[in-house]
């Protein structure tokens, strides 16, 4: 399917399949809108999909909450642990830092963990992505807390210019679908191989139930990327 079909698919609230660069982590990740979701998207990420379900979100927006890397809040914790700076030592077999920042849960959620839980407080989210200048940022402290079941994941700041990993190219895509830019993103695994999913089974599934499956290179190619 092309491009113009996986965007019009995300701003509809349909799922997409983003596959990253072969040379990187070459996995396949279901996606979907932070503004659409609903408890099924969620049950259908962990049934079918299987990975960890991550929130992606623009720079503009954590930075204006005031959100840190995962890696850098465990850094500065070695000024207390010296054990935390061993953890943070070098980078991933991919060749850069994760973009995981806190993990939250909105406070209206049970255990935080459910299908309707994890649905609520990504929604949620997305609401604070709408109001980040009119309120957002209050919405925010006032109505989530940490830890919790939905970690965040950074962008960065140039997307696909500074790092080609699944959060920039899936906040890439809420960019040209022109959305909110937070999306629900976990990654797709196979239970028989207990690997990620080749592409080849993933163009299977995408066949299957008619969802776009877009490379990165697509994306690359559209945003001028080497």
């Amino acid at each position: 399917m092309s491009l113009a079909e996986a965007i019009a698919a995300l701003k509809a609230g349909r799922f997409v399949l983003v596959h990253d660069d072969k040379a990187r982590e070459n996995e396949i990740d279901m996606v979907v809108a932070a503004e659409h979701i609903k408890p099924y998207h969620i049950a259908t990420m962990r049934k079918d999909a299987g990975g960890l379900v991550c929130l992606a979100v623009a720079n503009e927006i954590t930075s204006k909450l005031g959100l840190v890397y995962m890696h850098d809040i465990i850094a500065e914790m070695g000024k207390v642990n010296p054990i935390f700076s061993k953890l943070t030592e070098g980078r991933t077999s991919y060749g850069d830092k994760p973009s995981f920042s806190i993990a939250v849960n909105h406070r209206s959620t049970h255990t935080g963990i459910t299908d309707q839980d994890r649905a609520l407080t990504i929604m949620k989210m997305a609401e604070v992505c709408k109001n980040i200048d009119n309120g957002g940022i209050e919405q925010f402290a006032r109505d989530f807390r940490a830890p919790g079941h939905v970690p965040i994941l950074i962008a960065s700041k140039r997307l696909l210019h500074d790092r080609m990993g699944h959060t920039e190219l899936c906040v890439y895509l809420t960019q040209l679908a022109d959305i909110k830019p937070a999306v629900a993103i976990c990654e797709m695994m196979d239970s028989m191989t207990h690997r990620a999913l080749s592409i080849e089974a993933g163009e299977k599934y995408a066949a299957r139930f008619g969802i776009p499956l877009i490379d990165a290179s697509e994306l690359k190619a559209n945003a001028r990327v080497a």
